[in-house]
């Protein structure tokens, strides 16, 4: 599904274009016209024209960012967020593209429920994609109609939320998804081995005096599906917000064996350890829980050296009522769609020296190959005109209140962050701009 589009023509200008999937790192003018990319050429060497123009002097422009793992809340919870609310937070933190969980009352499990996400009524701002339930109503018993979600629209399965723990299920579902090339995504998580626990099992929920959460309950989860994808054909199997350093040996070991195997990490996962937990503090509660530093030391040498494929945002929006609750009641998860950037160029960038580029392709052709979202995740001629332009210098506060979110549930408000979106643009139309970009065009 698709925002409506003007179809009309825009060059970029004077910006610094990072496409890693085009291997293109140098200053580019891009021009865009109904709905793809139609030019891409050095500073001043365009030939088209454009019916506007957009001055990216001193910043850069990338492909739209796509985030593998969204919660909009809809069907059925428009008290948390809804997809008009949550696509809006997309194109604030750049993402032009979004793959929403299935996780919904009712669960989307049906064609019905795909096509109802695609519908224009519900209000999208940029591209969402529907993951669909892999078995009905996410109760891990049978399989959901695969072929016919295929057709409908959907772009993977996953029961995410709840992992698919008996291993005759996860084998049927990756082989009909290796029949299907669909991917299968993984809830990793042994819930016999979490009953209860509400963080990491660690040195800090021992002092707090609450259950945790052991690496081992991801890890043998993750070692388990790897295990079946090496041994079936064609199998697609996709890691949801990896978090614990065992599971990204079993990813690097599938990944050595050349079985399909995919995985997401999120930004709370490499920014925050369980040690940064404010008391009893349910902002700092998701699934999976901040972990300890060795863990977020394995993923950021993973995000450097291309285990990882893609960062996503995991965005879990819930009602203040949901949060605002003891510790161990309290709702798990938390928003991210528009600090993801600034924390990958804050954390990433800045402080572990890891290459903008490989940021951008974390955000970018990363995502694009896990799910096959073809004429995405590049900017080459004939591309989507789904663009990204932000400056990587910008310094701001993050004001959880300004979100555009429905809810405010997040860990980050009041952080000082590096880098900031200035435009976003789908379908050649521009959804969103800062304050930077829109006295720019001004000027133009």
């Amino acid at each position: 599904m698709s925002p409506e589009r003007n179809r009309t023509s825009l060059v970029i200008k004077g910006g610094h274009l990072i496409d890693p999937a085009a291997h293109i790192d140098a200053p580019m003018d891009v021009l865009l016209k109904d709905g793809r990319v139609v030019e891409v050429a050095p500073p001043n060497k365009i030939k088209g024209s454009a019916d506007e123009k957009l001055d990216a002097r001193g910043l850069i422009v990338a492909p739209g960012f796509i985030d593998l793992h969204v919660h909009l809340r809809e069907p059925g919870q428009a008290h948390k967020e809804t997809i008009a609310t949550g696509t809006a937070a997309a194109a604030a933190g750049g993402f032009t593209s979004v793959c929403t969980m299935p996780n919904t009352v009712p669960v989307v499990d049906s064609v019905e429920w795909i096509e109802w996400l695609r519908q224009p009524e519900r209000g999208a701002v940029v591209n969402v994609f529907a993951i669909a339930a892999a078995t009905r109503a996410s109760k891990g018993v049978t399989l959901t109609d695969f072929r016919a979600l295929h057709s409908a629209g959907a772009i993977a399965v996953t029961d995410d939320g709840k992992p698919i723990l008996d291993d005759t299920i996860m084998r049927e579902a990756l082989v009909l998804g290796g029949e299907l090339n669909f991917p299968v995504v993984q809830h990793a998580e042994d819930t016999r081995m979490t009953e209860n626990c509400s963080m990491h099992a660690g040195a800090r929920s021992f002092r707090l005096g609450l259950r945790g959460m052991t690496a081992a309950a991801e890890a043998s989860v993750v070692e388990r599906d790897v295990q079946l994808a090496m041994h079936i054909p064609n199998a697609r199997l996709h890691v949801a917000h990896l978090s614990t350093g065992d599971a990204l040996k079993s990813v690097r070991r599938g990944k050595r064996a050349k079985a399909r195997v995919t995985c997401e990490v999120t930004p709370h996962h490499f920014t925050l350890t369980d040690e940064d937990m404010r008391d009893y503090d349910s902002n700092y509660k998701m699934n999976p829980p901040l972990r300890s530093a060795s863990d977020v030391e394995a993923i950021l040498v993973a995000l450097a050296d291309g285990t990882v494929d893609a960062i996503a945002t995991d965005h879990a929006p819930h009602a203040a009522h949901e949060k605002e609750m003891e510790f161990e009641r309290a709702a798990f998860g938390i928003t991210g769609l528009e600090t993801a950037l600034a924390l990958a160029l804050t954390r990433l960038h800045r402080e572990k020296r890891i290459p903008l580029a490989r940021i951008v392709e974390l955000f970018t052709a990363g995502p694009a190959r896990c799910f096959d979202l073809r004429g995405r995740g590049s900017l080459v001629r004939g591309s989507v005109a789904d663009v990204t332009v932000f400056d990587p210098k910008r310094k701001w506060t993050f004001d959880v209140a300004k979100s555009l979110s429905k809810s405010k549930n997040t860990p980050f408000d009041g952080l000082q962050l590096t880098g900031k979106v200035v435009a976003t643009i789908v379908g050649g139309k521009v959804v969103y701009s800062g304050s930077a970009i829109r006295d720019v065009r001004q000027a133009c």
